[in-house]
C-alpha cells in the first residue's frame, strides 16, 4: 500500500508540471498583457510600462522562458505576488480555497447521502415508483446545466425570499454576529449552491448505483443469503450494498474534476468568493502569477481526490488491498 501510494504521488509531479506548463503557454501565446489599461493611461510614461514588463518578466514571448520565470519560484515555495493586488498569491489562494472545499464538500456529502438510498431503492423496486422517480431525478440532473440551474436557484431565492441571492454571508450585519450565528448564516447563504452543484453529481451517482446493486442482486451469494433465511433488508444493506458501492467509490476520483468545473461556474453565478470568481478576475486582468498557482491548486485538488478514492477503496475491499 505504501508502495502504491508513494507511486501514485511521483505521477503526480509530470502532471502538475504538463498542466502549469500548458497554462503558461495559453497565457503567454494569448493577445495581450496585465499592462495593457496602463499603457492606455495618458499620466504613466513608456519608459514606466517597459520597466515593468521587466520586472513582470513580460518582455518575452519564449513559453519556456516565462515559464522557467514562474516554475523555479514555485520550486522554492514562492508562487510570487499577484500583479493585480500587490499581495502574495499563497494568502489569496488560501482564503478562497477553504470557500471552495466547503462548497464541494457540502455538494458531495449532498450527492451521497441522497444518491446512494435513491439508486438502492430504485433497483430494489425495479420498474416501479421509486425506479421511475428516480429515472426522473437522474435525467434532470443531467440534463440540465449548471449556469441555467443556477440562475433558476437564484431566481427563486428573489422571489420567496427564502434564501439569499448570493454571497457566502451577510455583508451588513456580519461584524455584529456572534459565532453561532455566524455560522447559521454561512449554512444558510451555502443551501442553493449546494443543491445546486450536488444535483449534478448525485445524477451521476444514482445511475451508477442503481446499474451497480440491480447486478449486485441477481449475484448467487444474495439467493444464498436470501436461502438461508435472512431478511430482505439484511441482504440488501449488510450484503448487496458493500459490493455495490465500490464503483461509485471509484467514479468519486473523476467525477471530481466536473465537480470543481461546476463549482467554478456556480461561484461565479451565485457571487461566492472562492477560487472560481479568483480565476474569472486574473483571467479577464492576465494576472499570470494569480491564474497559474490556482490552476497548479486545482490539478493538485484533482490528484488528491483520486488518492482519496484509491484509499477509500482499499479500506473498503479488502481484495484490493491484498492486492
Amino acid at each position: 500500500m505504501k508502495i502504491f501510494l508513494l507511486r501514485r504521488l511521483l505521477a503526480a509531479v509530470p502532471l502538475l508540471i504538463v498542466v502549469t506548463f500548458l497554462a503558461s503557454a495559453m497565457l503567454t501565446l494569448s493577445p495581450g498583457s496585465f499592462l495593457d489599461e496602463a499603457r492606455m493611461q495618458p499620466n504613466i510614461s513608456p519608459e514606466f510600462i517597459a520597466r515593468m514588463e521587466r520586472v513582470y518578466h513580460l518582455n518575452s514571448n519564449n513559453i519556456f522562458e516565462r515559464y522557467w520565470y514562474w516554475l523555479w519560484p514555485a520550486l522554492h515555495g514562492d508562487l510570487g505576488n499577484s500583479y493585480a493586488s500587490q499581495a502574495p498569491v499563497s494568502s489569496l489562494i488560501g482564503e478562497r480555497v477553504v470557500n471552495t472545499l466547503l462548497l464541494t464538500g457540502s455538494a458531495l456529502i449532498f450527492s451521497w447521502l441522497l444518491a446512494i438510498p435513491f439508486g438502492v431503492f430504485a433497483a430494489v423496486y425495479r420498474n416501479r415508483w421509486a425506479d421511475k422517480l428516480s429515472g426522473f431525478i437522474s435525467y434532470f440532473g443531467l440534463s440540465i446545466p449548471s449556469v441555467f440551474f443556477s440562475l433558476l436557484a437564484i431566481l427563486f431565492a428573489a422571489k420567496t425570499g427564502l434564501f439569499p441571492v448570493g454571497g457566502i454571508h451577510d455583508q451588513a450585519n456580519w461584524d455584529d454576529m456572534n459565532s453561532g450565528q455566524r455560522f447559521a448564516d454561512t449554512l444558510w447563504h451555502l443551501v442553493l449552491p449546494t443543491v445546486v452543484l450536488g444535483t449534478i453529481g448525485m445524477a451521476q451517482y444514482m445511475r451508477q448505483m442503481r446499474s451497480e446493486m440491480i447486478e449486485t442482486l441477481s449475484q448467487d451469494f444474495i439467493r444464498t443469503a436470501r436461502a438461508k433465511g435472512l431478511s430482505w433488508r439484511r441482504v440488501v444493506f449488510r450484503h448487496a450494498l458493500g459490493n455495490a458501492i465500490n464503483p461509485l467509490v471509484t467514479l468519486f476520483g473523476f467525477s471530481l474534476a466536473t465537480l470543481l468545473s461546476g463549482a467554478l461556474l456556480t461561484e461565479f453565478v451565485f457571487a461566492w468568493p472562492g477560487l472560481g470568481t479568483l480565476i474569472y478576475d486574473s483571467l479577464i486582468k492576465k494576472d499570470e502569477p494569480m491564474v497559474m498557482a490556482a490552476v497548479a491548486m486545482l490539478t493538485l485538488m484533482l490528484v488528491v481526490g483520486n488518492l482519496l478514492a484509491d484509499i477509500l477503496l482499499a479500506i473498503i475491499d479488502p481484495r484490493i488491498r491484498l492486492e
